[in-house]
């Protein structure tokens, strides 16, 4: 079963091929994704990386969390699903209240 590795605090710098390059030390990558800013297409500072087996993964996470990347330290952790998002579920909302002090 595959496994997915968030990578953070990536040098804006860093490119696709050097994060294939260094990850694929540790066992087969799958994919490498590294999101853009959607407006201006620059890289966002973090990426995903999928591994074939959850075995590569976590030598990937123990040998690479903390290490100096095109200066620097990589945050390397098991990516965790975010809850969906229920446009009507708790959170967010608000609106409001009118006024404040001397209302009346």
């Amino acid at each position: 079963m595959s496994k997915r590795l968030y990578v953070g605090n990536l040098n804006f710098s860093t490119t696709h091929e050097t994060l294939q390059t260094v990850f694929g030390e540790f066992g087969t990558v799958i994919t490498c994704t590294m999101p853009t800013d959607r407006e201006t297409g620059l890289p966002r500072g973090f990426a995903f990386v999928d591994y074939a087996t959850s075995k590569e993964a976590e030598a990937a996470i123990c040998s690479l969390d903390g290490k100096i990347i095109d200066g620097r330290p990589l945050r390397v952790i098991e990516h965790q699903e975010r809850a969906g998002r229920d446009h009507f579920g708790p959170g967010g909302g608000g609106g409001g209240g009118r006024g404040g002090r001397d209302r009346f």
